[in-house]
């Protein structure tokens, strides 16, 4: 269920992105960009400048392809939608509006370590360990992390012998939390001294399963963090070059810059604001995958 919600938002919401970047496409600020004549709005003295003026023809026309090759992703995004949704293909209504104000639903710091249960594959283990008559509970204890998990784990503090094929230490970030090792494999053989060995093996693939569970979340929570630093730099360079074609603009009109540095400037632009929709749309992805990776949500 986890997986089929998964897959039936990132196809709406890359749907969204490329409407998004359509839209964006068809109202750019190059004023040729949907004319007949590419160099109709051009002034009569950079018309005299061949090359500038093939150069800006051709930018024209790479923009006019990519609204045909941004309207076949739409489609094909729609046909998938409706895929999914069990109905014969069929234009979807969609708006771009409020798409760059969505903010990804920010979690309380520290996640509680428990909820890796939710997943499918510790539960999978527990299972395994009931059959192999050991105690669930006694199991968790010993396995699970006493600490939250976030986005800045690095590795630190306790030896080789209380993990299985890891680093020496364990979370930097989360030294102060700590309250007890994460395993320790000698409580882990004494208490279980008299278990064989499918016992054994079932409370080390517990414990395989908790570890990389943690990881896999911890990682999510940085991708989230690095992403959204990543769109508030991206968000300031689309304002500067917006600023940038007002500055050009007029340097152009008191003929102190050529026209040329206008159009590739408003290049620039279009260009940093289709990495800031897409920006945009892994954050959200990164929340979905989040989302998967705790088993299928918190509360």
């Amino acid at each position: 269920m986890v997986r089929v919600m998964k897959k039936i938002m990132i196809k709406i919401f890359h749907f969204v992105v490329v409407s998004a970047v359509g839209l964006m496409l068809q109202a750019c600020s190059i004023p040729a960009m949907t004319s007949k004549k590419a160099d109709s709005h051009l002034p009569d003295s950079f018309k005299s400048n061949a090359p500038a003026v093939k150069r800006y023809e051709a930018e024209v026309s790479k923009n006019q392809s990519r609204r045909y090759e941004i309207k076949q992703q739409i489609t094909v995004a729609e046909n998938r939608i409706n895929f999914l949704l069990g109905r014969t293909p069929q234009p979807i209504r969609r708006t771009s509006t409020g798409f760059m104000d969505i903010k990804p639903k920010m979690l309380n710091a520290g996640i509680p370590s428990q909820l890796l249960q939710n997943r499918p594959d510790i539960r999978k283990v527990e299972l395994e360990l009931s059959a192999a008559d050991l105690n669930i509970k006694v199991a968790k204890a010993n396995f699970y992390p006493s600490f939250g998990i976030k986005a800045g784990v690095g590795f630190e503090a306790f030896a080789l012998k209380f993990l299985i094929n890891t680093p020496e230490s364990l979370a930097a970030s989360i030294a102060g939390e700590m309250v007890a090792p994460l395993v320790n494999r000698n409580a882990i053989m004494a208490e279980y001294k008299n278990s064989n060995a499918k016992q054994i093996q079932a409370a080390y693939e517990y414990e395989q399963r908790i570890i990389n569970a943690y990881t896999e979340v911890s990682n999510q929570l940085s991708n989230i963090d690095n992403l959204g630093k990543n769109y508030q730099l991206k968000g300031k360079q689309v304002d500067f070059l917006i600023q940038s074609i007002d500055v050009s603009t007029q340097l152009f009109k008191s003929a102190r810059a050529d026209y040329l540095d206008v159009l590739l400037t408003q290049r620039d632009a279009l260009e940093a604001k289709k990495d800031l929709i897409e920006t945009k749309q892994k954050q959200i992805i990164a929340m979905v995958d989040l989302y998967k990776s705790l088993g299928g949500g918190w509360q």
